[in-house]
């Protein structure tokens, strides 16, 4: 999932976006969330995994599937990236 802001997913002068990877293994964990068929996009249960996140140069890039997330959804992703880099960060799950 492409997590950086559009500003530089658009721009010419930017080449690379920020993602984080989902994959077809995983559970719910601090940087961990499970996406159910249909809600990313992808037709099976899928993870989002937060501690992957990474830069993408834009060629690397094939189709574009856009599909917005819930902004609770977002928030979550937000806090997972957070706490991804951030130790000490609250995770109610703990």
């Amino acid at each position: 999932m492409i997590v950086s802001l559009d500003n530089r997913n658009l721009s010419d002068r930017a080449s690379s976006v920020l993602v984080v990877p989902f994959g077809s293994y995983g559970m719910r964990g601090p940087t961990v969330a499970e996406f159910q068929p249909g809600e990313c996009g992808l037709p099976s249960v899928s993870y989002l995994k937060a501690h992957f996140i990474q830069v993408l140069h834009k060629s690397k890039l094939i189709e574009r599937q856009r599909r917005n997330l819930s902004s609770t959804r977002m928030k979550e992703l937000v806090q997972m990236i957070g706490r991804a880099v951030d130790p000490d960060a609250d995770w109610a799950g703990a």
